[in-house]
């Protein structure tokens, strides 16, 4: 029961970091953006080419990752997502999940449609187990170390968002972008940061998870409807709403596929319906703040 439940947190605090970046771009700049996994696929096939291709340790592969979904997010928000800022929510989505299509086509292509295998350093493998049956906790090292970098990673953005000029300035220019500028606030600059920086997190994501989760070209379409779920249990309006539906999904979805493996899906389904019956809006909504 308790590796279990150790499982389930590592399982979602890893679809926190994965998902974040989408909560950010839709709760405080007001865009649907469909193609995140893909910035989470990007992350993860950079992983793979360094650590085969190249050599590279796997705990230098992580911030290239990183780095590498972040210029990429930059690059595409200057250039295909701005114009599409101001456009009704139905082009957004028709638009970036075209844009999947095309990265999942892409990357079948040039990679092929096998699942990609990480080696993992070998302080990563083997588990620890603490205590006595029927009290035993088993906790992986790898799923130890995902559980150390999400939390780290949860408060860095979270003191980003809240304490930061930066994240004041986010939030002045998600509120009226005119009166932003008129303060000399680059709106432009502040979006195109906030974009990169939550595909960053998503390309963190999707190395990280290439282990756990599986990488292949349909990255992107199979966990689409989880970071959705993240997003639209906890709320947009703050960072606290979707980490806490991140690990009620990743506890249930564990627990679920462990007791009951026919009804795992349906298990999280009705969790979500049920939480979204009781809160429309999202666990955690900021009292004038967008929903």
């Amino acid at each position: 029961m308790l590796t279990i439940l150790f499982d389930g947190i590592a399982y979602g605090m890893l679809l926190f970091v994965l998902a974040v970046g989408l909560a950010v771009t839709m709760g405080l700049m007001n865009f649907i953006n469909l193609a995140h996994g893909a910035f989470a696929m990007a992350g993860g096939y950079i992983t793979v080419l360094l650590m085969q291709k190249l050599g590279v340790p796997f705990l230098v592969c992580l911030p290239i990752a990183f780095l590498g979904s972040a210029l990429l997010g930059g690059v595409l928000e200057r250039t295909l997502y701005r114009p599409m800022y101001a456009k009704p929510h139905l082009d957004q989505v028709l638009f970036s999940i075209g844009l999947t299509f095309m990265a999942v086509a892409a990357t079948d292509y040039f990679m092929g449609s096998t699942q990609q295998i990480i080696q993992l350093p070998d302080f990563l493998r083997g588990r620890t187990e603490l205590g006595a049956d029927p009290f035993v906790l088993g906790m992986g090292h790898y799923r130890l170390f995902i559980i150390a970098v999400c939390a780290a990673l949860t408060i860095a953005l979270q003191y980003v968002l809240s304490r930061t000029r930066f994240g004041s300035r986010l939030r002045a220019a998600v509120d009226d972008q005119r009166v932003a500028a008129g303060l000399g606030i680059n709106v432009n600059i502040v979006f195109l940061t906030t974009f990169a920086m939550g595909s960053g997190l998503a390309g963190l994501g999707g190395a990280l998870g290439a282990e756990v989760l599986g990488l292949d070209p349909t990255f992107p379409l199979k966990f689409m409807i989880y970071f959705l779920i993240v997003v639209a249990v906890g709320g947009t309006s703050s960072i606290t709403g979707p980490l806490l539906a991140a690990l009620l999904l990743g506890i249930a979805d564990v627990a679920g596929k462990y007791y009951i493996p026919k009804l795992g899906a349906f298990i999280v389904y009705s969790l979500m319906i049920a939480i979204l019956i009781w809160r429309p809006q999202g666990l955690f909504v900021r009292q004038g703040g967008k929903a």
